[in-house]
């Protein structure tokens, strides 16, 4: 049982089990990295008696320097978690020391992937979206278009939209019966303002 438990522990990092399991496997786990330390072909065999996986023994020598280098011992941490619903018996989570590091670690990642990333625009109401010019609605538009675009575009496609997006901020072209009677009207106040 303590060697299923062994090799779930080197395998998944962290497990869940009675204080008293806990206790003991600390002790093999202890052992195991130990063993892991010194390195060499017997101290692998040694440690393939007791871990049932060869991948994770193959792992557990690969990290084990970088992980536990400089620790003299205390490679694991057990920490209560309250009693299990049926028997009441006293439950516990054992894991590595060096669990929490990545999990600061992978924290300050998102901080400082959170900062250099931009901040989005606030929504604005509807009512002021109303107010606002027709050039700036255009101009949001456009924004809102080059965000939503790939990275890598052809040179044809962007002279395709621009020439898309300059017809959409004209409006419709007239019929050619309108273009006539507009001129008619622009001809009417020319001649009015004279």
């Amino acid at each position: 049982m303590l060697r299923n438990m062994v090799t779930s522990l080197f395998a998944f990092g962290r497990i869940k089990t009675t204080d008293a399991k806990a206790k003991e496997l600390r002790r093999w786990a202890d052992r195991m990295i130990t063993l892991a330390k010194r390195g060499d072909l017997h101290a692998r065999r040694q440690a393939l008696s007791v871990v049932r996986d060869k991948s994770v023994v193959a792992t557990l020598f690969e990290d084990v320097t970088q992980r536990f280098g400089a620790r003299a011992g205390g490679y694991t941490r057990i920490v209560k978690v309250g009693r299990r619903t049926g028997d009441g018996a006293s439950m516990s989570l054992i894991e590595f020391v060096g669990a929490e590091d990545k999990g600061k670690a992978k924290k300050q990642k998102s901080k400082a992937a959170k900062k250099t990333t931009p901040k989005t625009k606030k929504e604005v109401p509807a009512e002021t979206k109303k107010k606002q010019a027709p050039e700036a609605e255009a101009a949001e538009q456009k924004v809102d278009k080059t965000e939503a675009a790939p990275e890598a575009e052809p040179e044809e496609k962007i002279e395709e939209r621009t020439a898309a997006e300059s017809k959409e901020e004209k409006g419709p072209e007239p019929a050619p019966e309108e273009e006539n009677v507009q001129n008619a009207q622009e001809g009417d106040t020319e001649e009015k303002e004279k």
